[in-house]
């Protein structure tokens, strides 16, 4: 008996209505049609002209995000890892031990390194969607309907923008207000007009700024302190980033202290690819962020300035710093939050793309900005749609009218 008639024969009846686990009936076709077909298909007059749903486009975007995850965490047990072998003190708790009893704290061994960053990332991911699915289930509860893969891809995304040494109650403090104040206030999925995930993260960094900001590099060990390749760049600019010994090679394969998720430009790119390859993510909002990234690069270096070195820093430097990669490949192309005329995709992504640029130079005390930058986009939205489909509506009467 294949593994499909096993569910149906002898585990889907006891979610089906009077079945033992009823109640947990929509967590079972939330689980059973990841991977297959739904029960439920149209038989004649279906106006369905693609299979793609929105279970398929969510999980889509949640495997692009592995890559970004794994070296994630591997670069977390790393950093930690050769911070200890230069003499820094493990830190305090049940992953020291954890990590000292199975593999050790090798920066030389994968093995040690990737066990080092899970014991700091999967209890991250694991009350991000605990906190995240008891936000949703009260909400479907509420409102009769039910739970859908949404929170999927809020949840790993929301988790890969965070430290990792986060304390655990501010995780949930986060994804709680993301979810809650971000989207299912507006109606939950579909509905919200901002990126949950980044709501819950800017939430974090106003409220609770001591552990979110981005002036000091995070690593999990004891008594290490830094500035990050931003911070370097605000107070020298490029000199300084080659004088801490970072490379731009470096920056881009992503061997550097940061966000869980957002330090390998080469990972987030081969997100990018499944996601482009897909068409789940939009080319347009992805080329509008680094066209607008790029041009007031441009600006900004032709200007020149004596007193700020951000000035002179190149495109390619703030393409490869930062949260900038992550949020150009899967928070900017929130089909959502983002704008949804073809014109309009280039306007707001260029809209980002700027105002990234724009926080990052002139902003004298916070070096990152694009998390900023994309709310900022998410709220220019629909306007932007408004405008372009008016501008199509004049022409098409003027056309009309000759």
């Amino acid at each position: 008996m294949g593994l499909r008639n096993w569910l149906d024969d002898k585990v889907a009846p006891h979610f089906e209505k009077g079945g033992k686990w009823s109640k947990y009936h929509t967590f079972y076709e939330m689980f059973d049609t990841m991977l297959y077909s739904p029960a439920s298909v149209t038989h004649a007059g279906s106006h369905v002209r693609d299979a793609v749903d929105l279970k398929r486009i969510m999980m889509t975007v949640w495997f692009a995000a592995w890559p970004a995850m794994f070296f994630g965490m591997w670069n977390v047990g790393y950093q930690a890892n050769l911070a200890i072998a230069a003499g820094a003190a493990p830190l305090d708790g049940w992953r020291t031990d954890l990590v000292a009893m199975l593999v050790g704290f090798s920066a030389e061994s994968w093995i040690a390194c990737l066990v080092h960053g899970a014991a700091y990332y999967i209890p991250i991911v694991i009350v991000t969607y605990l906190g995240g699915f008891i936000w949703e289930s009260l909400f479907a509860w509420k409102r009769g309907h039910e739970v859908n893969e949404g929170f999927f891809v809020t949840g790993i995304l929301f988790s890969l923008i965070l430290p990792p040494t986060i304390p655990l109650w501010l995780v949930f403090l986060g994804i709680s207000f993301g979810v809650v104040i971000g989207k299912e206030i507006f109606g939950g999925t579909g509905k919200n007009f901002l990126n949950p995930a980044l709501v819950g993260r800017a939430f974090l960094f106003f409220a609770y700024p001591a552990y979110m900001s981005g002036d000091a590099v995070w690593v999990a060990v004891d008594g290490v302190t830094g500035a990050t390749p931003l911070a370097l760049a605000k107070a020298g600019g490029e000199e300084a980033i080659n004088a801490a010994g970072i490379t731009h090679l470096q920056t881009f394969i992503g061997a550097i202290p940061g966000s869980i998720g957002e330090t390998s430009t080469l990972a987030i790119l081969l997100g990018a690819v499944v996601l482009l390859a897909t068409k789940v993510a939009s080319w347009r909002i992805m080329g509008g962020v680094l066209a607008g990234m790029v041009a007031t690069t441009w600006l900004f270096n032709a200007i020149g300035s004596e007193t700020n070195p951000m000035f002179a820093l190149g495109w390619s430097w703030h393409l490869t710093l930062g949260g900038f990669a992550f949020g150009l490949v899967f928070m900017a192309t929130d089909p959502v939050s983002a704008a949804m005329t073809n014109t309009g995709k280039w306007v707001y992504g260029i809209v980002i793309g700027f105002m990234v640029t724009m926080i990052r130079v002139v902003n004298p005390a916070y070096p990152e900005g694009m998390m900023l930058a994309i709310l900022f986009g998410n709220m220019l939205a629909p306007v932007i749609d408004h405008y372009v489909m008016q501008a199509n509506i004049k022409r098409r009467a003027a056309r009309h009218v000759g």
